[in-house]
């Protein structure tokens, strides 16, 4: 599955989360570590999701995504 991620630039560091997945985010340094980081959230969101017996969520966002000034957005593939 592909999900939607927002990236922020903050003043001294970089964040991004998957508005499919609430409470699925990260912060780095640099935005390479940011996607790394959060490639990863969202894989181990998912199996504690289906660990827990809980429904994963479909993603529902496509792009374009409307992103603030400070945003970008792309496809983040999980293996599901």
């Amino acid at each position: 599955m592909e999900y939607v991620v927002i990236f922020e630039k903050g003043e001294n560091n970089y964040s991004a989360y998957a508005p499919d997945l609430p409470g699925c985010g990260v912060v780095g340094e640099t935005l390479e570590e940011v996607r790394t980081l959060i490639a990863e959230a969202i894989e181990f969101h998912i199996e504690g999701l289906q660990e827990a017996g809980e429904v994963v969520p479909q993603p529902l966002f496509t792009l374009p995504v409307h992103n603030p000034p400070d945003a970008s957005s792309e496809l983040i593939t999980a293996q599901v």
